[in-house]
């Protein structure tokens, strides 16, 4: 994997991930979907429930009923807008629950699977036109990486990715409307769609070949050796463990090389692209200080990350 969207390459990590998910789901006597169907996030979700159920034992008689029912009723996933279902509510119920505890003063957190109205879509489907035409190897890459786009409301959550259902990428809708900083309404719904596009991409790609060591076993290198390392990020403002870090890293570059080849859109896309590029070289310069934790797959693509975001790119 590179800062360059690569669709072949995505393809190919795809595919791997189809044949390790279907060898799970032979392990627990479970009938595999056809292969296009397996892509759809909700057989991601089965065949984690699986392999959890799997490390204490076999699956009990109802669990494996109630899975094989879900694997049969799938189909191909759209690659496009997808209304609120079991297998999302679930996603988003996880990552509430991860989030730090909220503040006693703030306000309450809300989140919760939106409906797509017709104006939504229509945003969406100008988004993904406008990658298209200004980054087509993005548009490629997210046509192979991206199963289904959930929408969501609420204060909680702005958007994320979620492994255990792989191939959906959430989005706030207020992403798809125009920012207070002038930028349009496509250009905001285009820049988080290839966040979270970028997010499902690295996801399969360390499955292939991980981007960073094993952390050392618990006891090593004395008191607190161990525990996750947990480091400031650009984009987060409680601590993220190093491949959170390492995520964002690869998004921040990823989105300064779509801000550059929007670069005649306006003030206030130049804007944005000169506070994307500071996060961009904030992300590139904390990971440096924790180079050594990186494969040499992942120290080359923190170099290529360097170069976008010191603009030699």
């Amino acid at each position: 994997m590179h800062v360059e969207p690569d669709a072949r390459e995505a393809t190919r990590e795809r595919t791997g991930l189809v044949e390790r998910m279907r060898a799970v789901l032979l392990r627990a006597e479970l009938a595999p979907p056809p292969e296009e169907a397996l892509r759809h996030p909700a057989a991601a979700e089965a065949v984690h429930t699986a392999q959890h159920a799997l490390r204490s034992g076999a699956l009990g008689q109802e669990r494996r009923a109630t899975l094989s029912a879900r694997l049969g009723a799938l189909t191909a996933p759209s690659g496009g807008p997808a209304e609120p279902a079991g297998h999302l509510r679930r996603s988003l119920a996880r990552a509430l629950r991860s989030l730090p505890a909220p503040r006693s003063d703030g306000p309450p957190r809300t989140a919760a699977t939106a409906e797509w109205t017709g104006r939504e879509r229509e945003v969406l489907a100008d988004a993904l036109a406008l990658l298209a035409a200004a980054w087509p190897r993005s548009a490629a890459e997210i046509r192979e990486t991206v199963a289904e786009v959930a929408l969501l409301e609420g204060n909680a959550i702005d958007g994320y990715t979620d492994f255990a259902v792989h191939g959906a990428i959430f989005l706030n809708r207020v992403r798809l409307t125009p920012g207070d900083d002038g930028l349009p309404a496509a250009v905001r719904c285009a820049e988080a769609v290839l966040h979270e596009a970028t997010h499902t991409r690295c996801n399969a790609a360390a499955v292939a070949q991980p981007f960073l060591l094993p952390e050392r076993a618990s006891g090593e290198g004395g008191a607190g050796a161990g525990a996750p390392l947990l480091v400031a990020t650009p984009l987060r403002a409680d601590p993220r463990p190093l491949s959170g870090l390492f995520q964002q890293t690869v998004v921040l570059a990823r989105i300064v090389c779509l801000y550059e080849r929007l670069d005649q859109s306006g003030e206030a896309v130049a804007r944005r692209r000169e506070r994307v590029t500071a996060s961009a070289r904030q992300a590139v310069h904390t990971l440096a200080e924790h180079e050594h934790s990186l494969t040499p797959r992942g120290g080359s693509v923190l170099a290529s990350c360097a170069v976008v975001a010191e603009g030699g790119r």
